[in-house]
């Protein structure tokens, strides 16, 4: 059995990516932050399902705790060889109120996570010959979006990591692309009105908002031999709302 890594797994995107890969025929370390509590409740929901799962804490932002928690997953249940970078925080603010601590925050998790967990997981993969990497941007990554020029910045140095990281890893038979989504229905649009969200269903050419089960899909491709000729690219998931 295969093993696969999902970072932020314990809700929303990440919750989806687990039942996905699980269903997949994978062994899933679940490796979230704060949320114990709901990472566990999802790993006894697979683990009734007949599936392989185990929670792992970690903040991805700091290399230590990462270093280590790669280290436990690789002796619990196995080589690597799927890795997806979900976790992410995200917030909206006027640039000028952007503080050094804000700032430092947003990239530490959305891109030095990614950075980290990716940099724990090579080692193998290139011995092995064999690997995939998923990570998980945004639309605001691509086009950039107002009151959230910290977050846009980091999703942006996604991309931008997916696309150099293939070149050089391709050689060792690693493939790794980026899923870009638009507006998902999950925790992230809590603080969204009503009224919000229906701006922006009126404004996705597809009118509707999309659900974690819509970026699992596209996940579930890339990491497939259907696939397999496809490295550095970045899958957009977001309803036609970035064309």
């Amino acid at each position: 059995m295969k093993t696969a890594v999902v970072t932020g797994a314990s809700r929303g995107i990440g919750k989806a990516l687990a039942e996905m890969l699980c269903k997949n025929g994978f062994a899933v370390a679940l490796i979230y932050k704060s949320s114990g509590e709901k990472a566990d409740a999802l790993k006894t929901e697979l683990l009734k399902s007949g599936f392989v799962a185990e929670c792992y804490k970690a903040d991805v932002s700091k290399s230590d705790e990462v270093n280590a928690v790669f280290e436990k997953i690789q002796k619990e249940l196995g080589t690597v060889s799927v890795l997806i970078n979900n976790a992410g925080i995200s917030s909206q603010s006027v640039f000028t109120d952007i503080t050094d601590e804000m700032w430092s925050e947003m990239l530490g998790v959305n891109l030095t996570g990614v950075f980290t967990c990716c940099r724990a997981a090579l080692p193998d993969m290139i011995k092995n010959h064999s690997g995939v990497i998923i990570n998980i941007a945004s639309m605001w990554g691509e086009v950039g979006s107002s009151c959230e020029v910290h977050y846009s910045a980091a999703k942006a140095g996604v991309i931008g990591l997916t696309k150099a990281l293939a070149k050089e890893v391709g050689v060792s038979g690693i493939r790794v692309n980026a899923v870009s989504p638009g507006v998902i229905k999950t925790d992230m649009l809590s603080s969204f009105s009503e009224n919000d969200l229906e701006e922006l269903r009126n404004e996705t050419p597809l009118m509707r908002l999309g659900t974690p089960e819509d970026v699992a899909n596209a996940v579930e491709f890339l990491i497939s031999e259907k696939a397999s000729f496809i490295t550095g690219q970045v899958l957009s998931v977001n309803g036609g709302f970035v064309i």
